[in-house]
């Protein structure tokens, strides 16, 4: 449906989509010919103590957590990822409401950080080769979704090559 909503709509106008934040559907939208997005995902994500990251999430109430001293993401800026480790929001997460806060405050900078990663790569005609590496690292195995191979396969690009 987004593959043929974004070919009728005028192209030189932006095409808004609505309801999408996985990672994976924002990369395969913006394939698609989707400019914008609007989501509550990031947010709603985080208050399930759930961060977003290029391989999926981290839900950071898991006991693997507990006692690890890494941000959410090592090369994430963010202030979350700045000054608390995945412990730490361990030990909050159910406790605390500012965790809440605190994971939202990356998912969106991760969301955010994403987004200018595809655009320049559409500007420096890079992005059928970033979209092959992001769907390679969501997707190790080469176990691909037959959604994501035949909507990219729509737009010219061949994630099994």
């Amino acid at each position: 449906m987004v593959d043929l909503g974004t070919n009728i709509l005028d192209k030189n106008r932006p095409r808004y989509l609505m309801g999408v934040g996985v990672a994976i559907d924002l990369v395969v939208c913006v394939a698609l010919g989707v400019d914008m997005f609007d989501c509550v995902f990031p947010t709603r994500t985080a208050r399930f103590g759930c961060a977003l990251v290029n391989k999926g999430q981290l839900n950071l109430k898991q006991k693997q957590y507990e006692t690890d001293l890494n941000p959410i993401d090592v090369d994430c800026t963010c202030s979350t990822c700045a000054n608390y480790t995945r412990a730490y929001l361990h030990c909050i997460v159910t406790v605390e409401t500012v965790a809440c806060h605190l994971i939202s405050v990356h998912n969106i900078a991760y969301q955010m950080r994403l987004m200018r990663k595809m655009r320049k790569n559409i500007e420096d005609g890079t992005f059928p080769q970033f979209v092959k590496s992001f769907v390679k690292e969501v997707y190790p195995d080469s176990d691909y979704p037959t959604w994501v191979v035949n909507s990219l396969s729509s737009v010219g690009i061949d994630i099994k090559s």
